[in-house]
């Protein structure tokens, strides 16, 4: 139980009618879930307002509501509190509300297109390796310890984020490593959060169905780190066009990785196999099982953030070299017939290039390269094209099939992709709209040595159709058609 005077600490306050010596027992944006002793936070979302269920609120208990525009007809006995921005006042005021947990354990963010949830993941496996209590917020799982709390967005909603590090405190955690989405930078998720460091991976073409354009979504990802005390490190990719003008207007400690030219923390590719990376990384050679150019830079940038965190380099480096990827992140299949799958997340055209480009520079170019890709629906159009011309750019037989169709079907989903299809490449695409059975013929076309590449849903274990989510997981099906197929 919590004072309202205490919860609405640091909050932007233009007006309060009432009392704010009220005891408060739960904050809450939805009225569904209001009752006695409740604080209402009035946030105008992207489906909705949360204005227009004040009255709601109010019928169900509530004593006391944070709101941009005051009713007209205010209810005696209840403290209407009003901001400017309800969104940002819910951060701050479920911050407020568990006693700032994040100020508690060092909490490290992790922004950019490509690579969130393979750096959180690693580090968090790192750091419970080097002895460490360690939470993980991610896209696939929140992790406390080693406790699996389920995921549902990329970035949890205020409140769930505030119990979720409150709940990593009480049970000891001295670090806290987080994906943070453009999405909740915009949303003002963050806000009240008290972050020790933030990484920038890099950024490319996504989420354009929400940002509307690339120049948005890029002052969406500079926003955290325009953010950052100076008492927090700001890490970024030297090599990513964006890298520096990411950090422009930080007054963290500006830091750089790169491996193609000079930073405070370099790396060099020296072996770059299935069976795993040999680096050089500031003058030591380290070997890990992870594959790709790509996951270079993820290892660079873990080892990194571990270095800003005040770990020693060569117990870094140590226990580095133990870690596996996440799961879905080109998670690496093979069977005894010789023929080799590959599922992962990428859902973008960057991650996607990356994928396929890593794959390239690693098979002898005898084997064929079967590539199954789908986009999402109701979501940005205008890379379908690009991502399937990429697909056929770089392999040899592609797949055009469904990834997660939401409420649009999946047919007019894969038409808009055919469009990218270049001309000299008709012959080598098929389209089959059944996910299972696109994977299938993959399987049964593929040849001993040969390479399937499932892309876009990785660690997903679902296909969401018209809201319903339906079991489905592409590691699991490959495996199992596959092993028929030895049989």
């Amino acid at each position: 139980m919590k004072l309202l005077k205490d919860i609405l600490y640091k909050i932007r306050i233009t007006d309060v009618i009432g009392v704010t010596n009220v005891a408060i027992e739960k904050i809450v944006f939805d009225s569904r879930k209001a009752e006695k002793l409740c604080l209402f936070v009035a946030v105008r979302g992207t489906q909705t307002d949360g204005h227009l269920y004040i009255d709601t609120a109010i019928k169900n208990g509530t004593s006391a509501i944070i709101c941009e525009e005051l009713p007209e007809n205010l209810v005696p006995g209840v403290t209407y509190v009003k901001v400017g921005n309800c969104a940002e006042a819910l951060g701050i005021a479920a911050a407020n509300f568990y006693d700032d947990p994040s100020e508690k354990l060092k909490l490290i963010g992790v922004t950019g297109t490509n690579g969130k949830t393979t750096n959180v993941t690693l580090l968090h496996k790192l750091f419970r390796l080097l002895g460490h209590k360690v939470g993980m917020l991610s896209t696939v799982e929140n992790k406390i310890n080693e406790k699996v709390i389920p995921s549902t967005h990329t970035t949890p909603d205020p409140i769930q984020l505030n119990q979720l590090l409150n709940q990593m405190v009480e049970e000891g955690c001295t670090h806290c490593f987080m994906e943070v989405s453009s999405h909740s930078i915009h949303q003002h998720r963050i806000s009240g959060l008290q972050f020790y460091g933030g990484v920038f991976t890099n950024i490319t073409h996504d989420h354009l169905d929400y940002h509307k354009t690339f120049d948005e979504y890029i002052a969406a990802k500079k926003m955290f780190f325009d953010a950052l005390p100076a008492s927090a490190f700001a890490l970024s990719n030297k090599d990513d066009k964006n890298g520096e003008i990411m950090l422009q207007n930080t007054k963290a400690k500006r830091m750089f990785y790169s491996i193609k030219g000079m930073a405070d923390f370099k790396a060099k590719i020296l072996e770059n196999r299935f069976t795993g990376l040999t680096l050089m990384i500031d003058g030591e050679e380290f070997w890990s099982r992870l594959i790709g150019t790509f996951n270079a830079y993820n290892l660079l940038s873990v080892y990194a953030t571990a270095i800003l965190a005040g770990e020693r380099k060569l117990d870094v480096l140590t226990e580095l070299s133990k870690v596996d990827a996440a799961r879905g992140r080109f998670q690496f299949i093979k069977t005894e017939s010789g023929i080799s799958a590959i599922v992962d997340y990428a859902h973008t055209p960057d991650a996607l290039q990356n994928v396929l480009a890593t794959i390239k520079d690693i098979r002898t170019g005898n084997e064929q390269l079967i590539t199954i890709v789908g986009c999402g629906g109701d979501r940005d159009k205008s890379k379908r094209p690009v991502m399937a011309e990429i697909a056929c750019e770089l392999s040899t037989k592609v797949i055009l099939t469904s990834d997660n169709p939401r409420s649009e079907n999946p047919e007019t989903i894969i038409d808009d992709m055919k469009k990218g299809v270049p001309a000299l490449h008709f012959k080598k695409v098929l389209a089959i709209t059944d996910r299972k059975e696109a994977i299938k013929t993959a399987c049964t076309m593929a040849n001993k040595g040969d390479i399937i590449l499932i892309a876009g849903k990785g660690h997903e274990t679902y296909q969401e159709i018209n809201g319903v989510k339906h079991d489905f997981d592409d590691a699991k099906i490959v495996s199992e058609m596959l092993k028929m197929l030895e049989k």
